[in-house]
């Protein structure tokens, strides 16, 4: 076994392999760049090296200096993590000829999974079923548009290089073919510097299940599967083990095909390989269909580590170390269920933009494992992946693991920055989720009702007030207050969109009325706690101008400044700005030039992804304000519309 192991990633899985091999007595290595000096991963390991900017590209994605950092520590192995240099070939031959261990899989294995049209070729070799499509090497968009006609609308266009739903688009009908290739290729070419794509056919009632593999790199076992099928925009949100409706048939047929998989390329380590399943009709061993394998460790990776009892970065550490396969297949069981959810930083109202923000207040439950590479006082980089934690939960049944993730989001508590945990919440409490009937499009049918927001009651509109005012802390009589005169005091609050106006009077040292646009609520301090509408004050903190009442998945609250309202009231709406910080990829106006609403007039890479800006309005360009290249904080003017006189004269 290694002496010392350097850890070439950051966030959750660096915290959670550190975790481990900490465990089994060895000491650990972080790297960090500029922006994660002081992040949780660098004090989680024992060691610490700097290794360049803050974009990947200067610091994580750079092999040579990960590889440096390794030597002039004393490491003999490196542990990628996931993302980043994990499933670069390269990097591993890089690691190999320094004469220091990969713990995964090796190039040549990476390779044959790299880019999915060989994959699927090879698959298809092994007696993998593979789903029907084109994965040829001509990308004449003609050519792929004719495969697209052959296989039968609706097709999947996917990076052949991809993951994590990048350079993937769903087309429906051939006049939509050209323009998603184009977006398709584009961002294949961003996130993997690769446009080329392959086309599958689409199949309409698709579940997403996967099955954890390990190997020795001859022999493999599986580790049982995962159901992924809970997902938006190919983004993964609630996964689940083992998957709802398996039968011991379908488990046996998968669970061979994904170990036929693996040992037919001489795997070694923890991967994954996932299939497409038609849920249409059930859970049948003909209905499920190769996809990909991924040659690392998974995020989800938890949810069987809690059903299996296995730790698998263990297994990890163990197996690249000489070792053979802890357990074999007979061994392996099945205990319980278990539930992952994973927590992010970004706007849900505003079609789920990832956030930035520093966390002023972080807080988990009890009763959920909560997987995290921040703490409160971390900052939420647009440099990196938005996620805050992946919460965890097991129990013997379905129904009581999905209670218990129900009530861990419930109890999680987050300030700082807007997040999905409403959202995680709402499809807890999906009633077709409840009962198993998931597939991959259950979000998108139901996302109206998932992402609707109930408004806060008058009594956590109360405590906002008595909060904003100072009055939560310590029962000060006339704190805020003018000695002679009126002893009320007026507070504007902004709850999304919506102004609240507000009279808080003191009836006393430890009594209040707050006045509500809904009626008064009565709030009184009984041995130093105030109770207000007759129940015990939630949870709340206060950062800035910002309040945030945790009540449901918390509340939250702008003490508006009348100055500052005064100030910006006549700012004007015809602006098209950065929703969050980020690279302007793409602009597609020019000054003079007429659009219409819903024209695409840019597009802004951000945490990974591509956003495209519209017109809000039809109208004519009045100025461009920035150019293709440019990094720009949220907020920053793009375009400027021509006002309604600009645009009569």
């Amino acid at each position: 076994m290694f002496d010392t192991i350097l850890i070439a990633n950051r966030g959750e899985i660096a915290c959670r392999v550190a975790r481990t091999a900490k465990a089994m007595g060895l000491t650990t290595v972080a790297v960090y760049s500029d922006a994660d000096a002081g992040a949780a991963h660098v004090a989680a390991c024992d060691r610490a090296v700097h290794i360049g900017g803050a974009a990947p590209s200067e610091s994580y994605l750079k092999g040579d200096r990960i590889i440096e950092a390794a030597l002039e520590t004393g490491a003999q192995a490196i542990h990628p993590g996931y993302g980043f240099l994990s499933e670069n070939p390269g990097f591993v031959d890089a690691v190999e000829a320094a004469g220091l261990t990969f713990i995964g899989p090796s190039a040549k294995a990476i390779r044959a999974m790299g880019l999915k049209d060989a994959a699927k070729a090879l698959m298809h070799d092994a007696g993998v079923p593979v789903v029907p499509g084109y994965h040829g090497a001509n990308q004449d968009p003609e050519h792929l548009s004719g495969a697209a006609d052959t296989i039968g609308y609706p097709v999947l266009i996917k990076a052949v290089a991809g993951g994590g739903g990048k350079g993937m688009r769903l087309v429906e009908r051939p006049e939509e073919f050209a323009d998603a290739l184009e977006s398709a290729q584009s961002e294949a070419r961003t996130a993997f510097g690769n446009p080329d794509v392959l086309i599958e056919k689409y199949i309409t009632s698709p579940r997403h299940i996967e099955v954890q593999v390990f190997g020795d790199g001859t022999h493999a076992v599986h580790l049982f599967e995962r159901d992924c099928s809970l997902q938006r925009r190919h983004q993964k949100v609630i996964e689940e083990a083992p998957a709802p409706g398996m039968t011991a048939e379908m488990r046996a047929a998968m669970g061979q095909a994904a170990v036929r998989a693996a040992e037919a390329i001489g795997y070694k380590g923890a991967g994954t390989v996932e299939f497409i399943v038609d849920g249409s009709d059930g859970l049948r061993p003909d209905g499920f269909w190769f996809m990909e394998m991924n040659t690392r460790l998974q995020v989800e990776h938890p949810v069987t580590e809690l059903i299996t009892g296995v730790d698998l970065v263990e297994w990890q550490l163990r197996v690249a170390a000489g070792e053979g396969l802890p357990l074999q297949q007979e061994e392996l069981t099945i205990n319980g269920h278990a539930f992952e959810a994973r927590l992010y930083a970004e706007d849900v109202p505003k079609g789920f933009l990832p956030a930035t923000g520093t966390l002023s207040h972080l807080a988990f439950g009890e009763g959920a494992r909560a997987d995290s590479g921040v703490r409160a006082g971390d900052t939420i980089s647009p440099h990196y992946d938005p996620m805050i934690a992946k919460l965890v939960t097991h129990g013997p049944t379905r129904a009581i693991a999905l209670k218990r993730l129900d009530r861990a989001l419930r109890e999680t508590q987050v300030a700082g920055t807007v997040t999905n945990l409403g959202f995680l919440g709402a499809l807890c409490r999906h009633e077709g989720f409840a009962r198993g009937e998931v597939d991959t499009g259950l979000i998108g049918r139901d996302l109206d009702a998932l992402v609707a927001e109930a408004g806060p009651t008058p009594a956590v509109v109360a405590q906002a007030a008595l909060a904003a005012l100072g009055l939560m802390c310590a029962p000060v009589p006339g704190l805020g207050f003018r000695l002679w005169g009126a002893d009320a005091r007026r507070i504007m609050l902004e709850s999304g969109e919506e102004e609240i106006a507000l009279k808080v009077r003191l009836t006393g040292a430890n009594h209040a009325l707050i006045e509500t646009e809904s009626g008064p609520v009565q709030a009184e301090r009984r041995e130093g706690t105030w109770w207000i509408a007759g129940a015990r004050a939630m949870d709340w903190v206060r950062n800035g101008d910002v309040v945030t009442v945790f009540a449901g998945a918390g509340q939250r609250f702008r003490v508006i400044d009348p100055l500052e309202r005064a100030a910006s009231a006549g700012a004007g709406a015809d602006v098209i700005e950065a929703p969050m910080p980020g690279l302007v990829k793409a602009l597609y106006a020019e000054a003079g030039q007429t659009v219409a609403a819903g024209d695409r007039l840019a597009v802004l890479e951000a945490m990974k992804m591509e956003h495209a800006l519209l017109a809000p309005r039809d109208g004519v360009v009045a100025e461009v304000l920035s150019q293709a290249g440019d990094q720009v904080e949220a907020g920053a003017p793009l375009i400027r519309l021509e006002d309604a006189e600009e645009e009569a004269a």
